[in-house]
C-alpha cells in the first residue's frame, strides 16, 4: 500500500500534503504511517515512513524537518535543516527556503499549512486547542510576514482534526474561551451529556485565519476521532483505553 495524503485546493500549487495513517511500515497500535518522532515506535519504522511522506513530497527525508511540540504559539523560522535531536520547542515553523519540508504531527490537533506563493514563504502550525487559543495562527502569519509574506497573498488549510460532532468539552473549558471573547459562544454546540458541550476546533482555526486578513483559504472535511481506518486519534485511543498511538503527519513545501 502507498502512502495516501489529503490536499487542499487553497494552497495550489505549493506542494502540501496531510497524511493519513495508511501506507507505512508501522505495526500495532501505530499501524502504518506513524510519523510522531517523540512516541514509543520503532525509530527505524518511523524513519522509513517520514521517507516515503518525504518520497511523496518530491523531496529526500533529510528535507522534511519537523518540531518539538509542545502546545505553545512560539513559532520557529527554519534557515538550515536542523538534526531530530535539535528540533526547537515550537508549534509553527516558518521559511523561505526550496526544497525543504515543513512538517507537523497531529492526532486530533488541527494541522494548519500556509503559502504564499509569490513570496516564496511557507509555514506549518500545529494547533491543538491550547496552541490556537493562545495565538498560534496569529504569530505564524505574523511570522511568514517577516520573512516577505503578505498576508493578503497568504492561502492557508486547516486539515483533518477532531470535529465538532466527536469533540465533546466540558463549561469550564467553555468559559476561558468566553471569557477571552463573548463572541467565542458560536464554536459551542449542546453537548450529549449535561454539563458539557461539543467544541468546533476547524471552525476556531479558520476563524482565526480570516481575522488575520486571509483570505484564500480551506479546511479538509475530515474528523480524526470518527474514522479509525484513516487516521490516528488520541481522544479515541484515551477513551478505549487502547495505550500509545500514532501520528500522522502534515507537511508543505516549496519546490
Amino acid at each position: 500500500m502507498t502512502v495516501a495524503a489529503l490536499t487542499d485546493p487553497a494552497l495550489s500549487p505549493v506542494a502540501h500534503g496531510f497524511f493519513t495513517r495508511l501506507g507505512g511500515v508501522s505495526t500495532g497500535a501505530f499501524a502504518s504511517l506513524n510519523c510522531s518522532l517523540s512516541g514509543k515506535d520503532d525509530p527505524d519504522a518511523v524513519a522509513e515512513n517520514r521517507a516515503r511522506a518525504a518520497g511523496w513530497l518530491g523531496v529526500g527525508h533529510a528535507a522534511l524537518v519537523g518540531l518539538y511540540q509542545v502546545h505553545s504559539a512560539d513559532v520557529a523560522v527554519l534557515e538550515e535543516p536542523w538534526g531530530i535531536d535539535a528540533r526547537p520547542r515550537a508549534d509553527a515553523v516558518v521559511t523561505r527556503r526550496r526544497g525543504l519540508a515543513l512538517g507537523i504531527v497531529t492526532a486530533d490537533c488541527a494541522p494548519v499549512l500556509f503559502a504564499d506563493a509569490e513570496a516564496g514563504v511557507i509555514g506549518a502550525a500545529h494547533a491543538g486547542w491550547r496552541g490556537a487559543f493562545a495565538g498560534i495562527i496569529e504569530a505564524t502569519v505574523a511570522a511568514m510576514e517577516r520573512l516577505g509574506a503578505a498576508r493578503g497573498r497568504i492561502a492557508a488549510s486547516v486539515g483533518p482534526c477532531i470535529r465538532q460532532p466527536s469533540y465533546e468539552v466540558d463549561e469550564a473549558f467553555r468559559a476561558q474561551f468566553l471569557a477571552a471573547d463573548p463572541a467565542n459562544a458560536r464554536f459551542f454546540a449542546p453537548g450529549a451529556r449535561a454539563g458539557h458541550v461539543q467544541f468546533d476546533l476547524a471552525g476556531y482555526c479558520d476563524d482565526a485565519l480570516a481575522a488575520c486578513g486571509i483570505a484564500r483559504r480551506g479546511v479538509v472535511p475530515a474528523d480524526t476521532l470518527a474514522e479509525p481506518g484513516r487516521f490516528f486519534s488520541y481522544r479515541r485511543a484515551t477513551l478505549a483505553k487502547e495505550g500509545p498511538i500514532g501520528h500522522q503527519l502534515s507537511a508543505i513545501v516549496l519546490e
